[in-house]
């Protein structure tokens, strides 16, 4: 791991400026993989609802500093702000989903009912009534304008546009949350977490109230995709209801699928992979590239059910002679 965050920070001094700038927008969508990776790898609920707390977040962040500003870090204040908005968002969602035992395929449908809701109706908030304060929604035209992070620095503030700035932020970021996540799943909350994946019943049997470790995971989940969100509307200085559209709801599904759900580690190396692919066909045959992700989607289902990278993992690893089982 010493070696990976090494060679991730020594990165930006061998590329160019724009790949630099790339390379942060990738980071910044593994908070959402890894929080659809604690929902659905850890605690065995498939959300379709990450990308809902992403633009909640994401118009959250962008309403707040339209109307106050930049100054004196307000930024962070109100990336910290979205997050915990996305965040409790989420807890709601999840209470009365899981108070209400819904379990199975049914949290998929009703958190892509969220999502699409809430793309319908931040679609058609174009008119000039459609606004808060000083922020206007736009309809299916996005919000933009608003500020980048700003941090406050002797002698000026610093302003964190894509470049190698952003880049190191994220990649604290992307440590910190990485280590955080390892800690509290390697804990006993997420040993509960993966007893009620397996069984929930035997884990409510043994004594345990899944329906308040279920509600958490999903709240942190959500938290995780709102910081993303968060993130993105201040990486791009814009947000827009497409990011919550059904496309958008299946694309995490797809990295965490192919990098393996069930493993932290697999699915921030599966995201990131997965996501320079799609770029990749996107730049290069664009009309194929979500009809390539879905089929990705097929195979990893067919042949490895855990995922990609995790196959990957086990093949390097008899390989080497580190597996002998």
């Amino acid at each position: 791991m010493v070696i990976a965050i090494v060679a991730a920070a020594l990165y930006p001094q061998f590329a160019d400026a724009w790949t630099v700038g790339n390379a942060a927008y990738f980071m910044i969508w593994t908070f959402m993989a890894m929080g659809l990776s604690v929902i659905w790898g850890y605690a065995g609920a498939l959300s379709f609802g990450q990308t809902a707390f992403f633009g909640l977040a994401g118009y959250a962040y962008g309403v707040l500093t339209i109307n106050i500003g930049s100054a004196y870090g307000f930024t962070i204040v109100a990336l910290l702000l979205a997050v915990a908005l996305a965040g409790l968002f989420a807890l709601i969602i999840g209470y009365f989903m899981f108070y209400g035992r819904i379990s199975g395929v049914f949290v998929g449908i009703v958190t892509l009912s969220v999502t699409l809701v809430l793309e319908t109706f931040m679609a058609q908030t174009a008119g000039p009534q459609w606004h808060i304060g000083a922020a206007r929604l736009n309809g299916f035209n996005g919000m933009s304008g608003m500020p980048p992070l700003t941090i406050p620095w002797p002698g000026g503030a610093l302003s964190l546009f894509p470049g190698p700035a952003l880049y190191y932020v994220l990649l604290a970021l992307v440590v910190v949350c990485y280590l955080g996540l390892r800690i509290l799943l390697n804990s006993r909350f997420g040993n509960v977490l993966v007893a009620i994946r397996e069984n929930p019943h035997r884990a409510e049997m043994l004594g345990y109230d899944i329906r308040v470790y279920q509600m958490l995971a999903f709240g942190l989940g959500g938290a995780l995709a709102g910081l993303s969100g968060a993130l993105y509307t201040a990486w791009g200085q814009y947000i827009t209801p497409s990011s919550m559209g059904l496309t958008a709801a299946a694309l995490p599904i797809i990295w965490v699928a192919v990098g393996g759900r069930r493993d932290i580690t697999a699915t921030l190396l599966g995201t990131l992979l997965v996501l320079s692919a799609f770029q990749a066909l996107t730049i290069y045959g664009s009309q194929y590239a979500l009809v390539a992700m879905g089929a990705l989607l097929l195979v990893t289902v067919l042949v490895a059910p855990q995922g990609l990278v995790v196959l990957a993992m086990k093949g390097i690893a008899r390989l080497t002679g580190g597996n002998r089982s």
